[in-house]
């Protein structure tokens, strides 16, 4: 049996634009706990440096700003639970996927391609946002900020995954948005995709990259390349 091509996906802003539903939650910490709030565009900078910076790997969207000026672990933990308790209730408001994003999955079964989301979101997070969006059954494997001991942009989260999904690092690629996904994927020596104007404020040029995309529409060609090798 040939082995299969394994592509993974980044989750927020690659997959499914989240931002308005992660600015939401973060301003309903914000202002529960007397701190500025954020406009879309400010969280769509902020998502893809990643929590790990701000206040741990498990929650996105929050501002340096505003953590720098706490000092109380314990008020950094109740914002952290608020956070993720707000967006898990309401993770699929006005959250949309990316423009060709459900065509591309659909051709990629089709042919035969495995497929992993890897993300720094809580791994339940993931999922249930996967599910209520309606794309969880593409995938064969979903793993989180918090699924192994290291996340993104270690590259051991992709290089997990593709071993747990039985894939060849030789025949795999990775989609992200992000400095954090190019990273990983450089560190893991696998072809890196970039979506353009990702969470990130991160130029074009500061993030590695093999190829370039707008959106979904027509990536076909690039994995078409690598499916002929």
């Amino acid at each position: 049996m040939t082995q299969k091509f394994t592509i993974l996906f980044d989750l927020d802003g690659t997959l499914v634009d989240t931002a308005p539903d992660l600015m939401n939650a973060h301003n309903h910490v914000m202002r529960k706990f007397g701190y500025e709030t954020k406009s879309t565009n400010d969280i769509r900078k902020l998502v893809g440096q990643g929590a790990g910076s701000l206040i741990g790997r498990s929650v996105w969207g929050q501002a340096k700003k505003e953590f720098g000026q706490i000092n109380d672990d314990k008020i950094k933990k109740e914002m952290v639970s608020e956070f993720i308790d707000f967006y898990g209730k309401n993770i699929n408001i006005e959250s949309k996927l990316i423009n060709g994003v459900y065509d591309f999955l659909k051709w990629s079964k089709e042919n035969n391609i495995a497929m992993g989301v890897c993300t720094n979101k809580q791994e339940h997070l993931a999922v249930d946002l996967l599910k209520k969006i309606k794309i969880y059954d593409f995938f064969e494997y979903v793993a989180g900020s918090n699924t192994f001991d290291f996340c993104k942009p270690d590259p051991r989260h992709l290089t997990n995954m593709i071993e747990i999904m039985q894939g060849d690092l030789k025949k795999s690629l990775m989609i992200g948005d992000s400095e954090t996904d190019g990273n990983a994927a450089k560190a893991a020596d696998i072809p890196f995709v970039l979506l353009e104007d990702g969470y990130t404020e991160k130029n074009i040029n500061e993030i590695p990259h093999k190829h370039l995309i707008r959106d979904f529409v027509g990536i076909e060609k690039i994995i078409l390349k690598y499916l002929d090798h």
